[in-house]
C-alpha cells in the first residue's frame, strides 16, 4: 500500500514523504531507518477504476527518449542533485505515461533503500539490460554521472544510425508506391475515357495506345483481382515464413548477401555493437556479460549467432578479436582495431573509435545512395507519367492528320 507521512527530521524541519509498504508498521520502520520521526501517516486512496472502455497506449520509450533521460539525469547528478530528486525532475518532463510511471516507481523504490539498478530492473519494458548493467556498474564504481553520460551517447548514436537506415529505405519505397499508384489510377480511370472518345471519332489506335487500353481492361477485370489476391497471399506466406526461426535465418543470410544494403547493414550493426560494447566495458562490466548484453542491439541472426559462438570461445580463454575474426561476419578493419585495443590494453577506446569510424561510413554511404536514388526516382516517375501521356496523345495526332 502507499502512504503519505508528515515527519520531522533531525534538524527539526517538517517534511512530507510518500512511501510504499506492506503495512503501517513497516511504514513506520522505514521512516525510522531514514531517521525521520513520523507525526502523521495516512493511507493514500486507491484510484477508482474508470467507467466504460478506456484505451491507453503504453508504448515503451524510444532510444532517443531514453538518451535524453540519461543525459538530463547525468547533468543533474554531476551538479550535485540527489539521485531521487533528479529522478523526480526528469519524470515530470516525460510525455510517455509508461516512462513517467516507471521513473516515479523507481524513485519511490530508491527512497525505500533499493539501489537504482535494482529498481530499474523491475521495469524491463522501459530499461533494457544494457541500461541496467551500466547503471549498476556506475553505482559500484561511484561514477554515476560519467556512466549516464556515456549511456546517453550510445543510445543517441544507435538511434541515429537506425533512423538513417530507415529513412534511406523508406524514401525510395514511398516514391515508388506513389508512382505505381499514379500509374494504376491513370490506367484504370483515365485511359478508358480517352479510349471511348477515340472510338467515337473512329481513330485508329497506335500499337502502344492499344497495349495500354488492353492493360486497362485487364486491370478492371476479375483476373486482376485474382492476381492481386495471389500476390497478397504470397507476401503473407513469405511474412509468416520469415517469422519462423529457419525462415528468419534464411532472410538474414539473404539480406547480408545483398550488394549494397548487405554491406550497409553489416556496417550499421558493427557500429551499434561496438558502441554498446565499448560503453559497457568502460563502465567496468565483465567482457562476457558485456557481450551478452551487447547482443541486444543486433537485429541479424547470422551476426548474432556468430557473436554467441565467439562468446563461448572467449569464455574458454580466447581473445575477443580472434574469436570474432574466426566467425567472418564483422568487417576485417573492426577485428584489426579490436586486436590493437587488446594488445595495448585500451579495448574500450578502440571499440569506441571503431564505432565512430563505421558510423561515419554508414552516414557517407547513405548520403551517396540518397543522391543516386533521387534522380533515378525522378526518371521512374517521369517515365510512368510520360507513358500514360504518350498513350493518350498519340491517337490525337492520328485524328489531326485525318482532319487535315
Amino acid at each position: 500500500m502507499h502512504y503519505t507521512a508528515t515527519c520531522r527530521d533531525q534538524r527539526g524541519a517538517t517534511k512530507t514523504v510518500e512511501l510504499k509498504a506492506a503495512s503501517l508498521v513497516k511504514a513506520r520502520r522505514m521512516l525510522q531507518r531514514r531517521q525521520l520521526i513520523p507525526l502523521t501517516i495516512q493511507t493514500l486512496p486507491e484510484r477508482p477504476p474508470s467507467a466504460g472502455w478506456t484505451f491507453t497506449i503504453q508504448r515503451p520509450p524510444s532510444r532517443r527518449e531514453r538518451a535524453v533521460w540519461a543525459s538530463k539525469l547525468s547533468a543533474l547528478v554531476g551538479a550535485g542533485v540527489p539521485i531521487v530528486r533528479g529522478l523526480d525532475l526528469v519524470a515530470e518532463q516525460q510525455r510517455s505515461p509508461l516512462f513517467k510511471r516507471a521513473l516515479a516507481s523507481v524513485s519511490l523504490d530508491v527512497r525505500q533503500g533499493d539501489s537504482l539498478g535494482e529498481a530499474m530492473k523491475r521495469w524491463p519494458r522501459v530499461f533494457d539490460a544494457m541500461t541496467v548493467a551500466m547503471v549498476m556498474a556506475g553505482e559500484a564504481a561511484g561514477v554515476m554521472d560519467e556512466v549516464l553520460a556515456h549511456l546517453a551517447m550510445v543510445l543517441e548514436s544507435n538511434a541515429k544510425l537506425e533512423n538513417q537506415l530507415q529513412q534511406a529505405i523508406a524514401y525510395p519505397l514511398m516514391i515508388l508506391v506513389m508512382a505505381v499508384g499514379a500509374f494504376l489510377g491513370m490506367t484504370i480511370f483515365l485511359i478508358p475515357t480517352f479510349a471511348g472518345i477515340f472510338a467515337e471519332l473512329g481513330a485508329e489506335l497506335p500499337l502502344f495506345t492499344q497495349v495500354m487500353v488492353n492493360l486497362s481492361h485487364w486491370l478492371r477485370s476479375p483476373w486482376a483481382v485474382g492476381a492481386l489476391v495471389m500476390v497478397l497471399l504470397a507476401f503473407g506466406g513469405l511474412s509468416m515464413a520469415r517469422n519462423t526461426p529457419r525462415g528468419r535465418r534464411h532472410w538474414d543470410e539473404w539480406t547480408l548477401a545483398l550488394a549494397v544494403f548487405g554491406d550497409l547493414l553489416r556496417k550499421t550493426t558493427t557500429a551499434q555493437f561496438c558502441h554498446t560494447l565499448a560503453c559497457l566495458t568502460r563502465a567496468g562490466v565483465p567482457i562476457l556479460s558485456a557481450l551478452e548484453i551487447a547482443r541486444a542491439v543486433i537485429r541479424n541472426q547470422v551476426i548474432d549467432r556468430a557473436v554467441v559462438q565467439a562468446q563461448h570461445r572467449v569464455e574458454e580463454g580466447e581473445l575477443l578479436s580472434i574469436a570474432l575474426g574466426s566467425q567472418d561476419v564483422l568487417p576485417h578493419t573492426a577485428i584489426t582495431m579490436m586486436a590493437i585495443g587488446e594488445e595495448t590494453g585500451q579495448l574500450p577506446t578502440m571499440l569506441a573509435k571503431t564505432a565512430d569510424f563505421y558510423g561515419a561510413e554508414v552516414t557517407t554511404t547513405l548520403k551517396t545512395l540518397t543522391a543516386m536514388v533521387e534522380p533515378m526516382m525522378i526518371l521512374v516517375v517521369g517515365g510512368i507519367v510520360g507513358s500514360i501521356l504518350m498513350a493518350m496523345y498519340l491517337p490525337m495526332l492520328s485524328v489531326f492528320d485525318q482532319i487535315q
